[in-house]
């Protein structure tokens, strides 16, 4: 999995106000924990944009009071009226300890399905997986090269070493859906109570002249 550090410094008290005072600074509240102890700092508000706006997963190594951690984010908290950063949770990564996180899913290849005018969709963004830190993959990968129209990939057909899947089997990651088309649907009976109706109207015109003349 793909590193970034990040570099965050202790806080000297916990609670809201101080944490009002941190976001006010442009630091973002942080807590560490999955180690023999939580320990709670902020990093700058900046650094977050490579690691948490991005569809890619990353292992984020944090450099706090002269130690390096090992982490993956947990939860990101984001105010509910601006969208702004508020705070984030950390996971320390233990070498023989699995970790449960989801990680984003990738296709490569051309579908046959997709050249005959079949739909690919992407029905799972990301899986759930459980592994140790050293089997976590940067993305599940899949080849499309042999799916046509009515195929489809499901969470049961993925298959890593050291990778446990955690979504329903059965639910499905990848698929090729034959394109939509719009039919225009006539009314049984309607096309003749139309021709109907004009022939009626013609008459009544017919009548109209007569009745002039």
């Amino acid at each position: 999995m793909k590193t970034v550090s990040l570099s965050g410094s202790l806080r000297g008290s916990v609670g809201k106000k101080d944490a009002k005072l941190q976001r006010r600074a442009g630091k973002i509240p942080c807590v560490l924990y999955g180690g023999k102890e939580q320990i709670h700092f902020v990093a700058d508000e900046k650094s977050f944009s490579k690691i948490l706006f991005t569809p890619e997963v990353y292992m984020i190594k944090i450099a706090i009071d002269g130690k390096e951690y090992d982490t993956i984010y947990q939860e990101i908290q984001f105010h509910p009226v601006t969208d702004k950063l508020l705070h984030v949770d950390f996971l320390q990564l233990i070498p023989d300890k699995p970790v449960v996180i989801a990680i984003p899913v990738k296709s490569e290849g051309v579908s046959p399905g997709v050249l005959k005018g079949g739909r690919l969709e992407k029905k799972l963004r990301k899986v759930k997986i459980k592994a140790l830190a050293k089997d976590l993959p940067d993305f599940i990968m899949i080849n499309i090269s042999s799916m046509d129209i009515g195929d489809s990939v499901k969470i049961s057909d993925l298959k890593i070493d050291g990778v446990t899947f955690l979504d329903a089997p059965n639910n499905v990651v990848i698929a090729v859906r034959t394109a939509r088309q719009v039919v225009e649907e006539v009314v049984p009976g309607a096309e003749a109570a139309a021709e109907g109706a004009e022939g009626a109207e013609k008459k009544e015109d017919g009548k109209k002249e007569d009745g002039k003349k």
